[in-house]
């Protein structure tokens, strides 16, 4: 028999790694001494102590190594699935490196533009959740991506062209949305595109689009890089209520905040208003 720091030796695995490993049922010693709870291992024990280091290394859980060791007949299968799952997180993290990188180098600051006016065809999204968790917020936005793309499938089949990029904003532009998102119903998001004819010339629509001429308004924007969350979506609020000053006589309508979302980032967008009973003045655009 070897002593459990006889066998932390042979095998390359710490004392502590081995009582670990004894806790979970992986490796359990051939003996324990009742009186001293010192432990022994047999000589044989070392392969699947081999195996287990062999697994663990690949980062398995100790669930995965257990199940790899008491089915070895499907060890390959759960290696194999293991692998796929590794490298997806290697892709998500290396997305992550790229966008933090770029929010630090990038240093996303609003900026005032004017956009002149357009017509516009719209949908609402049924179906979202809340986004009241990760899981939700992920789920919302594959439905609204989904949502947005049938969008402009369907403009094109009309025989109508599509100017730019499609974007979504919040259902808050009847008083009928703005009860069903307050009462939690939804729908809570538009999908929109903007269209090259204008409303007496565009052809017939399917049933659920909405035709509207958006006026020519100014507004800031902000970009921020990588994949949509509900904190970057929070920041880029209160960066863009941050470059208007409270007490003056314009203010940023988040009511209609837009985001059109691209492959290396997500541009968010608000009207800048004059406020009611605020005198009219130029500005320089």
């Amino acid at each position: 028999m070897l002593s459990i720091s006889e066998f932390s030796q042979m095998c390359h695995l710490s004392p502590q790694a081995l009582r670990f490993y004894h806790a979970e049922g992986l490796l359990v010693p051939a003996e324990v001494d009742d009186r001293t709870g010192h432990r022994s291992y047999a000589f044989d024990q070392v392969e699947r102590a081999m195996l287990i280091t062999l697994l663990r290394d690949t980062g398995m859980s100790v669930k995965l190594v257990r199940r790899a060791l008491d089915e070895p007949d499907q060890a390959v299968a759960l290696l194999d699935r293991h692998s796929d799952e590794v490298s997806r997180q290697r892709r998500a993290q290396a997305d992550a490196i790229a966008a933090a990188r770029a929010v630090f180098e990038v240093q996303p600051e609003p900026r005032l533009r004017h956009v002149p006016a357009m017509t516009v065809v719209a949908r609402l999204v049924p179906g979202t959740p809340l986004g009241r968790d990760a899981h939700e917020w992920d789920r919302a936005e594959e439905i609204i991506a989904a949502a947005a793309a049938e969008l402009v499938t369907t403009v094109r089949q009309a025989g109508v062209a599509c100017l730019g990029e499609p974007w979504r904003t919040p259902a808050l532009e009847t008083p009928e949305q703005d009860r069903r998102v307050l009462d939690g119903a939804g729908p809570f998001w538009i999908v929109k595109v903007a269209v090259a004819d204008t409303p007496g010339t565009l052809p017939p629509l399917p049933a659920g689009l909405i035709v509207q001429t958006a006026e020519a308004h100014d507004e800031l924007s902000i970009f921020m890089p990588g994949r949509n969350t509900m904190a970057k979506y929070c920041t880029v609020i209160l960066r863009l209520l941050d470059a208007v000053p409270p007490d003056g006589d314009r203010f940023v309508d988040l009511a209609r905040l837009r985001q059109e979302v691209r492959p290396d980032g997500v541009l968010s967008s608000a009207p800048v208003e004059r406020r009611p009973g605020a005198p009219a003045q130029d500005h320089e655009r």
